[in-house]
């Protein structure tokens, strides 16, 4: 296992180098090769996480190592399907070193397995927890889109046409990260409840999954209500990826609390 799971991290470099190396130097060739490593990476990142949960017997969503893997495989997956249907190779430039660091990170961390704590053997334990990686790389995304816009935003000879659907994919990047992170939220209510008699205890994790929801709820509010849109609307969701970051790994880092192992 960690055989796939190293060669997953190497993989991911290889990628973003090729990756990094097409753009510099225009070679179709290289975005081709890049694509090619990314995606036997990615594979290789399935079949591991499906190994791991096989010899754990659960999901392997259960502590903060194994959602840190399934987080940067959530970026890869939606890497692939926005890759295939908008036709938006330029996002890989910013998303395959998103999963190299997010799963660099992982691999920092202890990887024993483990059995699930009581407060986790629940039917809400895959959608809880797999609502919140979607969400997270769902709004990963947006910031490297919105990145990317500001980055041809400066430019002279800037594709409006192309930075307005850049923008629009960001819009829609966010709302569907919101939407899992507000079914995150009411299924961690529900299980709460369940576990420890009470819908909400103020946990730091709690806290800081209702400040990200605060911040993307405005960010929809200013684009449906007030119109906002283009380069304000690109570095709010460029700006509010530590907001994301935090809540996903500094939260358990610097404020211990219920959801610590995880």
């Amino acid at each position: 296992m960690d055989i796939l799971l190293f060669g997953t991290v190497g993989l991911y470099f290889i990628a973003s180098v090729l990756q990094f190396g097409a753009v510099s130097f225009k070679k179709d060739a290289l975005r081709k090769a890049s694509w090619i490593v990314f995606l036997i990476g990615l594979a290789a990142h399935t079949v591991y996480l499906v190994a791991r949960g096989v010899v754990a017997h659960r999901l392997p969503l259960s502590n903060q190592f194994e959602f840190a893997c399934a987080f940067a495989w959530g970026v890869g997956i939606l890497l692939v399907i926005l890759g295939a249907h908008y036709k938006a190779p330029w996002m890989a430039v910013a998303a395959m070193p998103m999963a190299f660091l997010i799963l660099s990170y992982a691999v920092l961390l202890p990887r024993e397995v483990t059995e699930l704590m009581p407060a986790l053997r629940s039917a809400w334990f895959g959608f809880h927890i797999g609502s919140a990686v979607f969400a997270y790389s769902a709004f990963m995304l947006a910031g490297a889109t919105g990145l990317r816009y500001l980055i041809m935003d400066r430019r002279p000879d800037r594709d409006t046409k192309k930075l307005r659907r850049m923008d629009h994919l960001s819009y829609r990047l966010v709302a569907l990260g919101l939407f899992l992170l507000t079914v995150t939220i009411l299924t961690g209510a529900i299980w709460a409840e369940q576990a420890w008699s009470s819908f909400w205890t103020w946990d730091p994790k709690e806290v800081w999954a209702l400040i990200t929801w605060i911040l993307y709820a405005v960010y929809l509010h200013l684009r449906l209500r007030k119109k906002h849109s283009g380069r304000a609307m690109a570095w709010f969701v460029v700006i509010a990826i530590p907001v994301v970051l935090f809540t996903f790994a500094g939260v358990n880092t610097i404020m211990p609390g219920l959801h610590s192992y995880g």
